[in-house]
């Protein structure tokens, strides 16, 4: 195994000092050290084969920052599943918190929220950096970018869980858009297609971790939280729409150039088609 391909490990390594760090503040359970562990060993494990598959023989400054978002991402994980276990085992109602509900205190259950909030906002912000580290050093790669974009859609996802029992469930939507579009594509394999790049993608999912976040301060009234993080969700659900709409025109212009015989052949199953 390459040097490169060991990176990884740094990352498995610094999430579980965080992991140590936050149960010796006494904010995480059994059940966050199993899904931050879960998040590490999995993301880090997919990204070293990755690795392995584009021949990067150098890591990068910029997939370095991406690695240490994904760190990030495995605290918050860690935070999350332990908040939801605290407010299933106190009986959370609606409106209440996720981060501790009826099992913890009133400080404890506001420090856990602040810990979320203080570990999901640079993931955030190193969002913002990464890319530009990328393009400014001449870095970038198909590996890099999508490093980066299954990254951001884990986050979407465990803070749309974190909020959900306040907010109500409908707010996962935001980080699930992603994993149901991965899912679509292995249904109609003409949705793998590679989509044009479009900056639009990159704003729309600022906003909604953004949204996420500030919803997570529990500093909102309970109706703006969700009008902030409704408007983020239908701006997901407009750029995703816009997505799926090039790549049913595109199966479209392909299907139509297909010579008639050529999917007969297809169809048939014939060696060559």
């Amino acid at each position: 195994m390459e040097k490169v391909q060991l990176v990884p490990l740094w990352s498995v390594a610094g999430g579980v000092a965080g992991l140590v760090v936050l149960t010796a503040m006494g904010h995480l359970s059994p059940l966050g050290w199993i899904a931050g562990i879960a998040y590490l060993v999995v993301s880090d494990v997919l990204l070293a084969r990755g690795l392995h598959a584009s021949g990067l023989t150098r890591f990068g400054p910029a997939n370095a920052a991406t690695l240490v978002r994904s760190t990030l991402v495995g605290l918050v994980t860690a935070l999350v599943a332990t908040g939801l276990f605290a407010a299933g085992a106190g009986g959370a109602g609606p409106g209440e918190t996720g981060f501790g509900g009826g099992l913890v205190g009133a400080s404890t259950q506001e420090v856990r929220a602040a810990l979320l909030v203080g570990l999901a906002a640079p993931a955030l912000a190193l969002d913002a950096v990464d890319g530009w580290i990328a393009r400014r050093t001449g870095t970038t790669s198909d590996l890099g970018a999508r490093f980066d974009m299954e990254v951001d859609a884990f986050l979407l996802l465990v803070l749309g869980l974190a909020v959900a029992p306040a907010l109500g469930w409908w707010v996962v939507a935001i980080g699930a858009l992603r994993y149901a579009f991965v899912a679509a594509g292995w249904i109609w394999p003409w949705m793998n297609q590679t989509l044009p790049p479009r900056y639009w993608r990159k704003v729309v999912t600022a906003v909604a971790g953004i949204a996420l976040v500030v919803a997570a301060t529990e500093l909102l009234p309970l109706w703006v939280a969700q009008a902030l993080v409704g408007v983020a969700l239908a701006l997901l659900l407009e750029s995703f729409g816009r997505d799926v709409i090039w790549l049913v025109r595109a199966h479209r212009r392909a299907a139509a150039r297909t010579p008639v015989w050529a999917a007969v052949r297809r169809s048939a199953g014939e060696p060559g088609a």
